[in-house]
């Protein structure tokens, strides 16, 4: 059974920093890119950032460009957005989505983790 797990959130101060990071596991025959969203309680959510999943291409929204940095380690299992000068407009639930092929005759499915919270407040 393919999970994404999402870790590292927590309480920072303003200016402070967090890394949370995205791990898959299971069975995965192929995956897509990996997307960074965030939502806060009575808004939309907010895509943050994103990763092709060869790691070559990534993109950021405008309001993360500069602070938020995304890398994956090297057989592609784990993707860490590395969270910099936080805000607390940065405090939201923060998910991590990514497209995964279990097998190669199986439908792409969209699989979702199950979000961490951060906070940002002195």
């Amino acid at each position: 059974q393919v999970q994404l797990v999402e870790s590292g959130g927590g309480l920072v101060q303003p200016g402070g920093s967090l890394t949370l990071s995205c791990t898959a596991s299971g069975r995965i025959f192929s995956r897509g890119d990996l997307h960074w969203y965030r939502q806060v309680p009575g808004k939309e959510r907010e895509l943050v950032a994103q990763i092709t999943s060869n790691g070559r291409t990534i993109d950021y929204a405008d309001s993360m460009k500069g602070r938020f940095v995304i890398t994956m380690d090297d057989d592609g299992d784990t993707v860490f957005l590395h969270m910099n000068i936080l805000e607390p407009e940065d405090s939201a639930f923060y998910y991590c989505t990514q497209n995964i092929w279990v097998t190669q005759l199986d439908p792409l499915q969209q699989y979702w983790g199950q979000g961490t919270q951060v906070t940002v407040s002195s």
